[in-house]
């Protein structure tokens, strides 16, 4: 059994040990646990079986907006004689059924689609708002009964929203904001609320606490560790609960007619749209069109905020 000599010691002129360093570069760098979290969880979307499920519920959740889009094309005797996907067989196209909805006098489908935009972005903004603050001081301000209070904020997730319709309303109604876009801004900030609080508080804990040490060194106040410190690192959460709010507040018929009413000055888009089938149900082939056209405005927010939506969900606060 032959071993490996070791090399001598090497001096120098003056006498001294000459030592060789390690090329630190290339010792591989330890993960932080952000990082092995975010590549444990790559790994799992990217497995065969995750993606081939993933192809399948894009499939399903593709196959019917395609019918509908294709539905809300087809003239209004070929709708009712039969199905969209004849329309293979015999294409037909006609843009009468968006003419009616968004440009006829029975509709007025205009007048809702801004009422939908002047509920939701209100709705929007104000529980962000709110949750950013409520986030910061449950994260990183001391006061007495915080967890006991953070508990509660917490178990309001759990209500119902249908518990609270009566009560609300009632308060509306006693203090004289009923029927007005006060009422469903309220309603939907309030129901939003302990998620916004809940989810906001998690990512604000996952920074690193160094960061608000360094900058109260730095003689920081509370307001500007929050402004320039956390608001760069929370846009992921931002963006993310601004995609899931706006959907909820856009596609919500319960809250809005509720507290707001069915008149045309307030009610918005989906109260339009339960009502275009007529009466009688004779004018349902203007459903389609009406609901394509309901759809356009969330698909589009959803597309552009999808990689913030993700990095919100599945990233932490920071990396490294």
């Amino acid at each position: 059994m032959t071993t490996t000599p070791t090399p001598p010691p090497s001096f120098n002129e003056e006498g001294a040990l000459v030592t060789k360093d390690v090329d630190k570069a290339a010792q591989p760098r330890k993960l932080t646990k952000a990082e092995m979290r975010a590549a444990e969880t790559k790994t799992k979307l990217t497995s065969p079986w995750a993606t081939g499920i993933a192809i399948v519920m894009a499939v399903m959740w593709t196959i019917p907006t395609f019918g509908l889009l294709v539905t809300s094309i087809r003239p209004q005797a070929s709708i009712q004689s039969s199905g969209w996907w004849t329309w293979f067989t015999n294409p037909e196209f006609t843009l009468s059924n968006y003419d009616e909805v968004l440009f006829g006098e029975g509709t007025s489908f205009i007048t809702y689609f801004v009422n939908t935009i002047v509920i939701t972005l209100p709705a929007v903004v104000i529980p962000i708002t709110l949750a950013l603050l409520a986030a910061y001081a449950f994260a990183w301000i001391k006061f007495r009964g915080r967890d006991m209070l953070f508990v509660a904020v917490f178990a309001l997730q759990i209500v119902p929203l249908q518990v609270t319709l009566i009560p609300l309303l009632s308060i509306y109604v006693d203090v004289g904001l009923a029927g007005s876009y006060w009422t469903v801004w309220l309603s939907h900030s309030i129901f939003a609320l302990p998620l916004a609080i809940f989810l906001f508080h998690n990512f604000m804990k996952d920074i690193p606490p160094s960061l608000i040490e360094a900058a109260r060194v730095d003689g920081a106040g509370h307001v500007r560790i929050f402004f320039t410190v956390l608001m760069p690192l929370l846009i992921p959460a931002i963006a993310a609960f601004t995609v899931f709010q706006f959907l909820w507040v856009w596609n919500d018929l319960l809250v809005a007619l509720t507290f707001a009413g069915g008149t045309p000055n307030v009610a918005p888009l989906t109260v339009r749209l339960a009502e275009l089938s007529g009466s009688r149900g004779q004018d349902w082939h203007l459903l389609s069109a009406g609901a394509f056209v309901a759809l356009i405005v969330p698909l589009l927010i959803f597309l552009f905020g999808q990689r913030y939506f993700v990095r919100g969900l599945l990233a932490g606060g920071v990396k490294g």
